[in-house]
């Protein structure tokens, strides 16, 4: 698989910060006309993907900037911030990457690393709906000469309909699940676009279907062995979320400033319109310019930790990693909320807000935060002080 557009090759942790801070400028112009019409990002994708920045974390040995995560977290932030779909799309992407990094073969990264160093991106096909649980996957894996062939049906495959490869999680006869990198343009793969979601609303995170598609055997590498050991890939995932709902909180906060200091108020001076003694809208921005900079500064602390857990993986490593950045993602999860919520209050019932699509602040990270349940964060960390016991070993911690 080949492209014929140029990509730009980020060298740097500084340099990918100036690209993304640069797109997220121009991203941010048409945003809220992208959430109304549902008008999906094909020519930003393009945009973003020619930029380098979806290369970031391939390690430098293979060509890639080998990038912190602290500065991976900061570049999708800057990019939720402008437009939170165009945020949590690459999500599934750096996450594939991580797996590859731990499980996969020198030649499986060669080859997958060079495919992205040249603008590919990669989507996903995870999760199922019906299990028992949401850990549970039914779609099959089953040998044929030089291969395998796929069988099943995924939702919530953020991504997909944007991808050239789709990886997919996979359960082969021997009921352990392997992740299938899978060519999206591969006889009997169907991406449906029925994602309906009131916010994130053109992350592509709908259906994908596999009816005998078929998959060599070097796209194949091991998945469940990622959570059967100490690995950085379960945070690694989470660091990307909480990074997704800081950069919402941040345009919520951002909009809310602008929103207040520009319209007319009884407490506003007409002749300064940055001025206001009203002491309740004062305790908002108070309280939410406090909550914001906590969770930038666990966002910063948690990629921090989660980058010594890359460096030198062990259990204690991970869990340290795993809990700081549970911290990150639950005050996020608070933060992102809250600042649409006050949005909304502070700027009344005018028709205004929604006029202007600045409702979908708070749209998005209601639909983001429900990704995963944050309470059960508040317990791993709790469980951790207190008991001195180490998160699970999975996806969501």
């Amino acid at each position: 698989m080949t492209f014929s557009h140029h990509v730009a090759v980020i060298t740097s942790d500084e340099q990918a910060l100036i690209v993304a801070s640069d797109l997220a400028e121009d991203f941010k112009r048409d945003s809220a006309l992208r959430d109304r019409e549902r008008r999906l990002p094909l020519p930003e994708l393009d945009v973003f993907s020619r930029s380098g920045l979806w290369g970031i974390s391939v390690p430098k040995e293979y060509g890639g900037a080998g990038v912190s995560n602290v500065t991976l977290a900061q570049v999708i932030a800057l990019i939720a911030q402008a437009d939170g779909s165009l945020g949590q799309i690459p999500q599934n992407h750096f996450y594939a990457l991580e797996v590859l990094r731990v499980n996969g073969s020198h030649a499986q990264k060669q080859r997958l690393y060079a495919e992205v160093l040249a603008g590919q991106r990669f989507g996903n096909a995870l999760a199922e709906l019906g299990t028992k649980t949401a850990h549970d996957r039914v779609t099959s894996l089953k040998p044929e000469g030089d291969g395998y062939r796929i069988n099943g049906r995924k939702f919530y495959a953020t991504g997909a309909i944007y991808a050239q490869r789709i990886p997919t999680s996979v359960v082969d006869e021997n009921g352990v699940q392997q992740l299938a990198f899978v060519p999206r343009d591969s006889k009997g793969l169907t991406v449906i676009d029925d994602w309906s979601g009131f916010g994130q609303r053109t992350t592509g995170s709908g259906s994908v279907v596999f009816e005998d598609v078929f998959v060599a055997a070097e796209d194949v590498l091991p998945f469940q062995s990622a959570f059967e050991r100490p690995t950085t890939v379960g945070p690694l995932a989470q660091i990307l979320h909480a990074a997704i709902d800081t950069g919402i909180a941040r345009a919520a906060y951002e909009d809310a400033l602008h929103f207040v200091r520009s319209k007319t108020r009884p407490w506003i001076d007409s002749g300064n319109d940055k001025a206001t003694e009203d002491p309740l809208t004062l305790k908002s921005f108070g309280h939410l310019s406090i909550r914001l900079h906590a969770t930038e500064a666990l966002l910063e602390r948690a990629g921090e930790f989660l980058d010594a857990a890359q460096a030198e993986t062990n259990a204690d490593t991970v869990a340290a990693a795993s809990i700081a950045v549970a911290e990150a993602r639950a005050i996020s999860t608070e933060i992102s909320l809250a600042a649409g919520s006050t949005l909304f209050e502070l700027a009344g019932s005018q028709a205004t807000l929604i006029e202007h699509g600045l409702d979908r602040h708070w749209r998005n990270a209601r639909v983001h935060t429900l990704h995963d349940p944050v309470r059960w964060k508040y317990h791993a960390v709790g469980n951790y002080y207190l008991n001195d016991k180490n998160p699970p070993l999975r996806g969501t911690i």
